[in-house]
C-alpha cells in the first residue's frame, strides 16, 4: 500500500514546491489537482476551493502532460491520480483530461456526475442522467485507454458502496471504478469497510483518508440541537484509521492512499502528522 496526498490541499504551492515538500516528507506520490481557477478566485487569498499557486488547467494538462510527468520524477514521487472536477456531460474538459492522463500514464481521471443531490430532483431522474452523460464519457476515455473514477462523497449519488456499486457495476471495470472515501463515508453513505470493499471489488481504484468528528453546534428555538462537521487529525477522527487499513489490506488492495487533509493548520505541519500516523498504521494493521 502506498500513501500520497491530494495536492487540492495545498493551494500555496506550485508544482515544483508541492512534489519537493511530498518527496521530503516521504510520500510516495501525488494526486494533482488539474482544475481551472473560478473567476471570483481569481487575485484571492489562495484556497483549496478557491485561487492556487499551480494554476494547472485542463488545456495545459492535455498539451503538456510532460510537464507533470517531468516534476514528478524529478522528486521521485508517483503520479497518484488526477484530481480533475469535471462533470462527465462536459465531453470538451473530459476529453483534454484524457489527453493529458494518456500522455502523463496517470492511473485515472476523477469525473463527477452532471448534478448532486440537494432534494431539487429525484435521486432517479438523476441516475438516469449520469448513466447517460457517463455511457457517453467513456466513450471518449476508451480512446485514450485512460480510466475515469467517480469519487463516494457527500451530497451525491455515489455517497455509499453500495450506491456508487449500483452506478458503476452497469459498465467494465477496467474503464470506470470508485474513489472509496473513508473521509466522506463518516459523513453520510458508512457501511462496514471490510463489506463495501468486498461489494466494490475490481471497481476500487483508489482510496482517499481524512479525519472527521461530529461537533454540537446551534440550538434551535424549539430546543432541537444541530450538528456540524469538522476535520481531525487522522487519530482522532470518528474512523478507526487501523481498521480500515486491515479491511483494505484483507480485500488485497495495494494502490494508493490519499491523503485529504483540510483542517486550518500549517500544511506542512499536517502532512508530516498524517504520513507518520499512516505509516504507523499500515504498519502494525
Amino acid at each position: 500500500m502506498k500513501i500520497s496526498a491530494t495536492t487540492v490541499m495545498m493551494p500555496q504551492f506550485d508544482m515544483e514546491e508541492t512534489a519537493a515538500l511530498l518527496s521530503r516528507l516521504g510520500y510516495d506520490g501525488a494526486e494533482w489537482r488539474v482544475r481551472r481557477i473560478p473567476e471570483w478566485a481569481r487575485g484571492q487569498p489562495f484556497t483549496p476551493w478557491g485561487n492556487v499557486k499551480n494554476d494547472y488547467t485542463p488545456e495545459m494538462f492535455a498539451e503538456h502532460p510532460e510537464k507533470l510527468v517531468e516534476v514528478s520524477e524529478r522528486h521521485g514521487i508517483a503520479i497518484a491520480g488526477i484530481a480533475s472536477s469535471a462533470p462527465a456531460s462536459n465531453l470538451k474538459d473530459v476529453e483534454l483530461l484524457a489527453r493529458g492522463a494518456a500522455g502523463a500514464k496517470a492511473p485515472f481521471i476523477r469525473v463527477t456526475a452532471p448534478r448532486n443531490y440537494d432534494r431539487t430532483a429525484s435521486y432517479n431522474e438523476l441516475f438516469s442522467e449520469a448513466a447517460e452523460a457517463f455511457s457517453k464519457a467513456l466513450d471518449v476515455t476508451r480512446s485514450y485507454g485512460v480510466r475515469v473514477l467517480i469519487e463516494m462523497h457527500v451530497g451525491t449519488i455515489f455517497v455509499s458502496s453500495g450506491l456508487a456499486h449500483r452506478f458503476v457495476s452497469r459498465f467494465d471495470p477496467s474503464e470506470i471504478g470508485v474513489i472509496y472515501d473513508l473521509a466522506n463515508i463518516i459523513q453520510e453513505g458508512y457501511e462496514n469497510p471490510r463489506m463495501a470493499l468486498e461489494l466494490l471489488g475490481s471497481y476500487v481504484g483508489h482510496v482517499h483518508l481524512g479525519g472527521h468528528a461530529p461537533k454540537p453546534s446551534q440550538v434551535q428555538p424549539d430546543g432541537t440541537l444541530t450538528w456540524t462537521w469538522e476535520g481531525t487529525s487522522l487519530a482522532k477522527g470518528l474512523l478507526d484509521v487501523k481498521q480500515a487499513i486491515r479491511d483494505l489490506k484483507s480485500v488485497g488492495y495495494d494502490k494508493f492512499v490519499s491523503v485529504e487533509d483540510f483542517r486550518d493548520v500549517p500544511t506542512e505541519e499536517k502532512l508530516e502528522e498524517d504520513i507518520a500516523y499512516l505509516r504507523s498504521a499500515i504498519a502494525s494493521a
